[in-house]
């Protein structure tokens, strides 16, 4: 009886084991596992809607610099390969983007030049003393 109840007892611990996830869950500990693949699953999203709008993997990789770029890769390698499977052609955006220029303060020592989004980029040259 004494050995039938030894070899029950780790059954009944087993539900209790099963719900460790639930309870991390509700008291939302970190899980950095679930963290990885939420972040490759965006990346991938990411880099197949690059593709699929028509921007290159540099720029794409520029838009989104927290995005992993392994991921963003495997999304637009993966996008390219069904667009191209399917003859399918890109959708660029329709939305025109807005002319906005910030101008910094004159009058300031070593001012910056004016910035202009979209214009290519142009490094700042030290003050000659």
């Amino acid at each position: 009886m004494l050995t039938a109840a030894r070899r029950l007892l780790p059954l009944l611990f087993l539900p209790m084991l099963l719900g460790c996830e639930r309870l991390a869950d509700l008291l939302e500990l970190p899980d950095p596992h679930k963290e990885a693949e939420a972040a490759e699953a965006e990346g991938r999203a990411i880099g197949g809607a690059c593709r699929h709008a028509g921007r290159s993997l540099e720029d794409c990789y520029a838009l989104n610099p927290k995005a992993v770029k392994s991921a963003v890769f495997a999304g637009w390698r993966d996008m390219n390969d069904y667009m191209m499977e399917h003859k399918l052609p890109e959708v660029p955006s329709q939305i025109a983007p807005q002319s906005v220029t910030i101008i910094p303060p004159a009058g300031e020592p070593g001012a910056i030049p004016p910035i202009t989004p979209g214009a290519p980029y142009a490094p700042i040259q030290p003050p000659s003393r």
